[in-house]
């Protein structure tokens, strides 16, 4: 019988990969493109001042850029999640995360989208993870949902330069155009 991957084996994945560990296996995938990396920041940069400073929004957030979440035996990296302030009120001096975000956002490509839909998502439904964003940069979608239970029910979609007010950071809205058109200024993409 094959052993199953620990914390441990962590440690062992060469530099410029992420290693992952999901029900004892362990995953090891490559750093972004430049397409999935432009996606995640220009997402974060939309969600981080009106949430996470209090910027232009309702703050209440804490929002992190490809935290280590270590849930049960899992360790699980997504490319953005949030925490709401009064669950997270500091910041861990471990390096990883044992509480579960109340929102991720995983922005998927062509070498993790089977690792982030099918083995990624339904873990973080299990672990108690409520909202989930999944970013298609290639496909220039957003796909947000909720969960309901241990499952995700898919609650809207969007493509894309459609202007989005999601959950749960509805409180404001964001031009998804921006997340994949290189050459836009800043200045159009956010209402």
């Amino acid at each position: 019988m094959d052993r199953l991957a620990t914390f441990k084996d962590l440690e062992s994945i060469s530099e410029g990969k992420d290693g992952e560990l999901i029900d004892g296996e362990l995953f090891v995938s490559p750093r972004p493109a430049p397409r999935h990396a432009y996606a995640t920041q220009v997402l974060l940069n939309e969600l981080f001042g009106p949430f996470d400073q209090g910027k232009g929004g309702p703050g209440g957030w804490v929002i992190l850029f490809e935290p280590e979440l270590h849930l049960g035996k899992d360790a699980l990296i997504p490319n953005i999640a949030g925490w709401r302030r009064e669950r997270l009120p500091r910041l861990p001096e471990e390096a990883a995360f044992t509480l579960a975000p109340d929102w991720i956002c995983e922005v998927v490509s062509p070498s993790t989208s089977r690792l982030d839909l099918v083995k990624k998502l339904p873990r973080y439904a299990l672990n108690g993870v409520q909202h989930a964003w999944i970013v298609h940069p290639i496909g220039t979608t957003l796909q947000v949902y909720w969960r309901s239970e241990a499952l995700w029910r898919l609650v809207t979609s969007y493509g894309g330069d459609d202007k989005v007010r999601a959950e749960p950071f509805d409180a404001i809205e964001f031009d998804l155009g921006a997340l994949w058109d290189l050459g836009a200024s800043p200045e159009t993409h956010t209402s």
